[in-house]
């Protein structure tokens, strides 16, 4: 598995990624990850020996026009970060180290523009206990939770990781 940028030739096959990990991830179409690319600090894919898409990551700087009630919450208490939007792993990539080498090349790129944290958010209603397990293996804490309905029905925790 090689991570790397991503290109034009992985976006179809992000989409198609990133719907079949509903609910853990917010749903997205092309033209939002068309977005994606021009926007974020990083968008990273883990490349299969065939140049596949087994996985990726969506970063964003602070600053970026995006329109996120949980970007937005991270935005009013942090000032020097890194955001990961979502992260995604294919079921035949789980397991083998994936998300955590994506998480690390982030980390990377996020210490070499003087980010001092990087932040992400996990589902706790419904309950997304994969993504709890490996962000508390990889040494996030939480930093709060909040609706993100504003009926209940869906809950997050916000996570910070500190890179200093």
């Amino acid at each position: 598995m090689k991570i790397r940028t991503v290109t034009e030739a992985d976006l179809d096959q992000i989409v198609v990624l990133n719907q079949a990990n509903l609910p853990a991830v917010g749903p997205t179409d092309r033209s939002q990850i068309e977005r994606f690319v021009e926007q974020t600090h990083s968008f990273l894919v883990a490349a299969t020996l065939n140049d596949q898409v087994g996985g990726f990551l969506v970063g964003l700087p602070p600053g970026t026009d995006y329109e996120s009630m949980n970007y937005a919450w991270f935005s009013a208490r942090y000032a020097n970060f890194i955001y990961v939007d979502r992260i995604v792993v294919g079921e035949a990539d789980q397991g083998q180290g994936t998300g955590q080498r994506l998480y690390n090349e982030f980390a990377s790129r996020g210490r070499e523009t003087g980010a001092n944290v990087m932040l992400a958010e996990v589902n706790v209603k419904p309950r997304n206990d994969q993504s709890l397990r490996f962000h508390e293996r990889y040494g996030f804490v939480s930093v709060g939770e909040r609706d993100t309905d504003g009926g209940g029905d869906k809950r997050v925790v916000m996570l910070e990781y500190r890179l200093d």
